[in-house]
């Protein structure tokens, strides 16, 4: 999966924890990007099995698309915390966080998560 399809499938995942009905509208204003597009990057990630649309036009994870959802949400997060613990400003670490989650390999992740977690529980 390509990184814009990464930041719809985490985003339609956030926005259906905080709401209980994610439409294509929302996914846009969120990202700040038309509904047009958003539109068709919902027709791909539904063609590949990540989400479904019901009758009334809401946007559902499928359960390949939540577990998929929640693994890049949890780079992000712990991407973030990361570079947060660091020193880095919370704004950048997020913006950065944001780029690296979908580049970062399996290993140097796992590295990462453990430093993370070990800082929590020092703290």
């Amino acid at each position: 999966m390509r990184e814009s399809g990464e930041d719809y499938l985490e985003t339609i995942y956030l926005l259906s924890r905080k709401q209980s009905d994610v439409h294509c509208s929302d996914v846009a204003a969120k990202l700040g990007f038309s509904k047009p597009s958003v539109t068709r990057a919902v027709g791909i990630l539904r063609a590949a099995g990540f989400i479904g649309i019901d009758s009334e036009k809401h946007i559902m994870l499928t359960q390949a698309g939540f577990k998929k959802a929640e693994e890049i949400a949890e780079r992000h997060k712990t991407i973030t915390q990361f570079w947060v613990l660091n020193g880095v400003d919370a704004g950048i670490a997020e913006k950065d966080a944001c780029r690296m989650e979908h580049d970062i390999s399996e290993e140097t992740f796992a590295a990462i998560k453990k430093i993370v977690e070990k800082s929590a529980l020092n703290t």
